[in-house]
């Protein structure tokens, strides 16, 4: 495993991170068994995994009470991400979420505290102060954004300074390269991809959007006919899965499944310092982390870019995956 600093802070974090959305099962992702999510989350310190990303949102806190309880042993070896909800931002419930999520984590630090979503209703200067106050205290290590447009980012650099913004970002959806990713690598800001196999799309596991379920249709890259889509647009699905052809004919050519080839890509681009990627059971775990030894040449790199340029394009500017009004800013 390879190991790259969160921002501008010594925090050492794994290039492969693991996501903790999943271990507690629920409406998107089914029924779970805590027995497999302990071992998960086992498995991967053993592989070299030591971030771990949550948030006080996934599974009303059951995300954080699982991790709390699988790292109280081991809580030396991991660096711990969790997220603020938006509804939490104000100065009072800001505090008080931060005690509640350490309480859950069986902790009296968070390596890694993030806004989950902005604000549009707390001014961003009043919940940096918070955050500013609690990084003071001991009980923040450092401080990060989530879903954060590029005004957001700006404006709220402008307030102090934070270390990682957690965005939607992968072969398939790349419009954080337009206006986020430059101000990522101007101001030293990790860039954290989550969805990085686009909702198992990257794997290879779907011939043909027809065989997309519903629920894994809502984004822009689907037409707006999908029983579960709320966007409005046409999507772009010839060209993405005719992207996804050739990206499974890169698979067969360099032998690795290409959910690695789609994890390394993005450990190649600038300013991503860790991909998360969740994770169920161990051996998801285990597949995940052999993505971090995969080097891709530039021609490589040239052709994965030159393949998936036609969805960029389609795509646009715009990160949000799911609304053609944007809420990012």
């Amino acid at each position: 495993m390879q190991y790259r600093k969160l921002g501008q802070t010594d925090i050492d974090i794994s290039v492969v991170s693991m996501g903790c959305w999943q271990i507690v099962g629920g409406d998107w992702w089914g029924a779970q068994d805590e027995a497999d999510s302990l071992a998960a989350i086992d498995a991967a310190l053993d592989v070299g995994i030591n971030f771990f990303d949550t948030a006080e949102g996934y599974g009303a806190g059951g995300s954080e009470e699982v991790l709390g309880k699988a790292l109280e042993a081991r809580r030396d070896k991991a660096i711990v991400a969790t997220k603020v909800s938006r509804a939490n931002l104000a100065a009072d419930d800001l505090r008080a979420a931060c005690e509640r999520s350490l309480r859950r984590l069986r902790t009296d630090y968070i390596d890694f505290y993030q806004i989950h979503w902005p604000s549009r209703d707390v001014p961003f200067e009043e919940s940096m102060t918070v955050l500013q106050e609690l990084k003071q205290q001991g009980k923040v290590r450092a401080i990060g954004v989530s879903n954060f447009g590029p005004q957001d980012m700006i404006d709220m650099l402008a307030l102090g300074r934070y270390e990682g913004n957690q965005i939607p970002y992968n072969l398939l959806w790349r419009s954080p390269e337009y206006e986020i990713q430059p101000i990522c690598v101007e101001h030293n800001i990790s860039i954290l991809p989550y969805s990085p196999l686009n909702q198992g799309l990257l794997t290879g596991k779907f011939a043909s959007a027809d065989e997309v379920p519903d629920s894994r249709a809502r984004t822009r890259q689907f037409a707006s006919d999908r029983a579960d889509a709320g966007h409005g647009e046409p999507g772009c699905e010839e060209a993405m899965f005719a992207a996804i052809d050739e990206l499974r004919t890169i698979s067969d050519e360099l032998e690795r499944p290409m959910a690695h080839i789609a994890l390394a890509w993005l450990l190649h681009q600038p300013a991503v310092d860790s991909v998360i990627a969740g994770a169920r059971n161990p051996q998801q775990v285990i597949e995940n982390a052999a993505a971090a030894d995969l080097t891709l040449s530039d021609d490589m790199l040239k052709r994965l870019d030159e393949i998936t340029a036609p969805v960029k394009t389609h795509l646009g500017s715009n990160v949000d995956m799911w609304a053609s009004e944007s809420r990012y800013r």
